[in-house]
């Protein structure tokens, strides 16, 4: 009742909410200290390039990945210890994928994971995070 449907239809769900709550701060530190990993560990080679590459990206692409992550570009007011889940509190988790080596990643939203595929390289794996957030960001897929 506050706004005309017709003024706020031309945005989508997540453009709407950028609009009204702004562009978060991410602390990518607090992301990282807030990560279960599963088949993978903290000192391997890929995490490594992985956090190399979050700790590279632009305001708006962290609030992309985020966003494809979590279902939200928000940051929970405690920080990511207090990140929600399906079940209540449930951290950031990096999971390894299983299938092709180079295959694109995929996210979890109900659970906060990621499923993060072997790749060749940080470049490879950059280019497929940012494929990633800007083509699978946008709403929901079924196979």
């Amino acid at each position: 009742e506050m706004v005309d449907p017709d003024l706020i239809s031309i945005f989508t769900a997540k453009e709407l909410e950028l609009l009204i709550s702004g562009m978060p701060e991410i602390d990518i530190d607090d992301l990282k200290k807030n990560t279960e990993y599963n088949g993978y560990r903290p000192a391997d080679r890929e995490i490594g390039w992985f956090w190399n590459i979050m700790f590279s990206l632009s305001r708006s692409e962290k609030a992309a990945f985020l966003q494809f992550v979590t279902g939200s570009s928000k940051v929970p007011l405690a920080g990511f210890s207090e990140l929600q889940g399906m079940r209540g509190v449930q951290k950031f988790s990096i999971n390894k994928a299983s299938g092709s080596a180079g295959a694109l990643m995929s996210a979890h939203t109900c659970f906060n994971a990621l499923d993060l595929p072997v790749y060749k390289s940080e470049d490879e794996m950059k280019e497929k995070l940012l494929y990633a957030i800007s083509e699978g960001g946008g709403g929901f897929l079924f196979a």
